[in-house]
């Protein structure tokens, strides 16, 4: 987006994203990384379930349906519920990378309301790597992949040890993750933004 903040400008020395070999295919369905986490846990009620599926190079693709109990003004989706979609879009991405990354920085552009019952098409892409910090953008658009753009986003990522998610979760949660029998659901909780 031209219309970013400098923090989200990569400097001059930041390289091309590189896809990890082991990434998922293009194409495939990324599924959730934690069944509670709101933007795409499908154990959330109220949570987005927003479903990605990778794309060619570091980029994806996602949708989620707009539900009554994400509306702000009446009708409307909430522009916080807006941000989260495009925020754990943006975060699927470092499943891609392979790599474990916060949102460091994420400024969103609100271009026109989507309303309820709408479902928001989404492509991101990594645009850049400069040391542990990850650049990206992404757009929303309605009724289609091609549908007019109703909000975009530029990101920062900062890559971090898994101790991040140990040290600052609540316990309970921390726990019952690491205790899961499930070797690749247990690594999935802690690979994308929580």
């Amino acid at each position: 987006m031209s219309g970013s903040s400098a923090a989200l400008q990569p400097p001059a020395d930041a390289v091309a994203p590189v896809r990890h070999p082991d990434a998922p295919a293009p194409g495939e369905l990324l599924g959730s990384h934690y069944e509670q986490c709101f933007g795409c846990g499908h154990d959330q009620p109220h949570g987005l379930r927003l479903e990605a599926r990778a794309g060619e190079g570091v980029t994806l693709t996602a949708e989620f349906t707009v539900q009554p109990a994400h509306q702000g003004a009446p009708g409307l989706a909430h522009g916080g519920v807006l941000a989260t979609a495009l925020d754990e879009t943006l975060g699927c991405l470092n499943w891609l990378l392979r790599t474990i990354a916060v949102t460091g920085r994420l400024e969103t552009d609100f271009v026109q309301p989507v309303p309820v019952g709408t479902t928001l098409h989404l492509a991101a892409e990594v645009t850049a790597v400069a040391g542990r910090k990850i650049y990206s953008s992404a757009v929303g658009r309605i009724g289609g992949p091609d549908g007019p753009v109703a909000v975009r986003a530029d990101a920062l990522f900062i890559e971090v040890k898994v101790d991040h998610f140990v040290d600052h979760g609540r316990n309970e949660e921390i726990q019952a993750a690491l205790s899961d029998p499930d070797q690749v659901r247990r690594a999935r909780a802690f690979e994308v933004n929580p």
